[in-house]
């Protein structure tokens, strides 16, 4: 009986030593996950904001579709101005003006188009998978709307919003962790993911990690 009790007081141990671990450990785990899922999030976010920008630069508003924004990014072009030579001193002095010295051929100014693609990522950038959330094993898009807020002042502010939820971003995590997120981003008035940019008011496109 004694040998039995031993037995069974040291399988207690093990268990309670195997709780307070995990207890311990599994939060830790999870924001291992956590920041390093949320740093590839940004990031794309990040890109799909620089992409966004550059298209309201040539079209005056910013655009909810993906098909139209990855194409514009695939195919378009943006307005380069091309700056050869500057004003010297002795221009100056002869009384020229940046006008007259582009006139006379001593320092160029022009206006040259080049690929959106290039410019503001590189050739080599998978444009095709800009609304992807980037996390493996997660098959889902980004969401993506925009639209146009008038200020109190009375001006139209054209506005975008691209955002994923945690309950994405975190597919395949603890459960009740995400759960506890979620909570407290809410509890805090937070969407409870993360996103850039916003179709309820005018925050310079900022991201809500930023």
């Amino acid at each position: 009986m004694k040998t039995v009790i031993q037995i069974v007081l040291i399988v207690a141990a093990i268990i309670l030593a195997y709780l307070i671990y995990d207890s311990v450990e599994r939060p830790i785990e999870f924001e291992k996950a956590k920041d390093a899922r949320f740093k590839v999030t940004v990031q794309k976010l990040k890109d799909i904001r620089k992409a966004e920008l550059a298209y309201k630069d040539v079209n005056g508003e910013f655009t909810g579709d993906w098909d139209t924004l990855i194409n514009f990014v695939k195919h378009d072009s943006l307005p380069l101005v091309r700056k050869i030579g500057m004003l010297t001193d002795s221009m100056i002095e002869a009384g020229l003006t940046e006008e007259t010295a582009i006139k006379k051929g001593l320092i160029i100014r022009d206006t040259i188009n080049v690929s959106v693609l290039e410019n503001v990522f590189n050739e080599s950038y998978p444009i095709d998978e800009l609304n992807v959330v980037p996390i493996k094993g997660v098959d889902a898009k980004f969401h993506l709307g925009a639209t146009e807020i008038t200020t109190g002042s009375g001006i139209i502010v054209p506005v975008f919003e691209a955002k994923v939820h945690n309950n994405t971003i975190l597919e395949g995590l603890d459960e009740q962790l995400i759960i506890n997120l979620n909570d407290q981003k809410r509890t805090n008035g937070k969407y409870p993911g993360l996103k850039v940019g916003s179709l309820t008011e005018t925050n310079n496109n900022a991201g809500n990690w930023e």
